[in-house]
């Protein structure tokens, strides 16, 4: 029976489906893998279920050598953290779960978004924090959603899953950048021709880039200068598509409005400037955070590592 390891503790569906085919070992460190760690796994396992934030970087490989592991099948959509191309070198299959994520990540968007145009965290910590004091006309007053402009910056499938959100649920105006041109954005929508057009357009930004060396620091103090004062930015994509000391700047001093995090950039290290601010709304990666989704994502992570260490090319090879 061959071994696999999956690297952090996944919904029993998955891991009593896994261990019906292979030998198991499950990590319960809820940490990802450092270079050692991850370099020590390609030489021991058959192959490995890897997911946010394990070091299969090009130094892993260069450790491991010739790798024992016939495939990293990634749980989840981003693959960032694995060097793609040094595990192409080193005979090792990569996949991902395309699909799965697309309309839990949208609605995420939608929570944050809203969530942050009506000040609803800041809301909820005053009154638990019992300092409520009633109604009243004037009381804590929020930015209208319905008809505005959005600007989704990455148009694909889960761009286009909250540009479908936004339009027929909200009523917005939907323009979008996207590095290649999009036939079919699925509502009405503008293209715009350039990152800082579809910027200064928008009353929300949205930001549904895979994260990668093109896309690390795509939004910077410039890309936040760009937006109107009055601006609402949203981030779902990788934490490191966003420049955060910018992103602090930019709303300690109103440059932008406000903002809605789902991901950082050294998760789950949050700073404590961004803590501090009330015009920020912040999840800690709830993207997926739903069983059914993390039961498909799962179960479509062990198809592709079924069909590689049986030979053949998984389904949702990268």
């Amino acid at each position: 029976m061959k071994k696999i390891l999956i690297t952090r503790i996944l919904p029993d569906k998955v891991l009593d489906a896994a261990r019906a085919k292979f030998d198991v070992t499950v990590r319960d460190d809820v940490t990802p893998l450092n270079v050692n760690e991850a370099a020590d796994a390609l030489q021991t396992y058959d192959g490995i279920l890897p997911t946010l934030g394990d070091a299969f970087d090009a130094t892993c490989f260069e450790q491991a050598g010739k790798p024992r592991c016939k495939i990293l099948a990634n749980f989840g959509v981003g693959y960032n953290h694995i060097d793609a191309t040094a595990a192409a070198k080193a005979g090792v299959f990569v996949s991902n779960t395309p699909g799965a994520v697309t309309d839990a990540t949208a609605d995420i968007a939608m929570t944050l978004l809203l969530m942050t145009a009506r000040r609803a965290s800041e809301g909820e910590r005053i009154t638990r924090a019992g300092g409520w004091k009633g109604w009243g006309p004037v009381q804590m007053l929020g930015t209208h959603v319905t008809g505005k402009t959005v600007a989704i910056i990455g148009m694909g499938r889960i761009g286009k899953a909250i540009a479908k959100r936004c339009h027929y649920g909200f009523d917005m105006n939907v323009v979008f950048y996207n590095r290649s041109i999009v036939q079919e954005p699925g509502v009405p929508a503008e293209q715009m021709p350039t990152l800082e057009a579809a910027l200064g357009a928008a009353d929300f930004v949205v930001v549904a880039v895979p994260g990668s060396k093109e896309t690390h620091h795509l939004i910077d103090g410039n890309a936040f200068r760009d937006m109107k004062s009055t601006g609402i930015f949203i981030n779902i994509s990788r934490g490191d598509v966003v420049d955060e000391p910018a992103l602090i700047s930019a709303l300690q001093n109103k440059v932008i409005h406000a903002a809605g995090l789902d991901v950082y950039e050294q998760e789950p290290f949050v700073p404590e400037a961004l803590r501090a601010l009330d015009n920020v709304t912040l999840l800690p990666h709830l993207g997926t955070a739903a069983l059914e989704v993390r039961e498909n994502m799962g179960m479509m992570a062990l198809d592709n590592l079924i069909a590689a260490l049986d030979g053949k090319a998984p389904p949702n090879k990268v």
